[in-house]
């Protein structure tokens, strides 16, 4: 298992809280967050954070705090130096991803257009 300096993504401290909360509403003791990218939003890529409970032989993990985080690796390209923070918003469900390789977001920060 990579330690948290390998893993794409950096969470704050307060995002992870909230996170741990995502994950406890399962109420499956398997359940781990799932970080990732996939197609669509209204920028090209939309950002994926949830609950999950089963893995592929393209994952990466960390375990942070006692929770389990899962990115897969074509998403960990797209997400590598992103920082995951809380923001108490409401608008944006108080989590806020800070993403290096995006050459630009759609307004409401669910989505990006990654750098060529």
């Amino acid at each position: 298992m990579p330690n948290e300096l390998d893993f794409p993504v950096v969470i704050d401290p307060k995002a992870l809280g909230a996170l741990k909360r995502l994950v406890a509403r399962k109420d499956d003791p398997t359940a781990f967050l799932r970080i990732g990218v996939k197609g669509g939003g209204c920028s090209g890529f939309e950002y994926v954070i949830k609950a999950d409970t089963a893995t592929t032989a393209f994952d990466v993990a960390i375990e942070m705090e006692g929770l389990k985080i899962v990115s897969d690796t074509k998403s960990s390209k797209f997400l590598q130096g992103s920082v995951l923070e809380f923001t108490g918003n409401l608008m944006d469900n108080g989590i806020r991803i800070s993403n290096p390789n995006a050459a630009r977001s759609c307004g409401c920060g669910t989505s990006f257009t990654p750098k060529e």
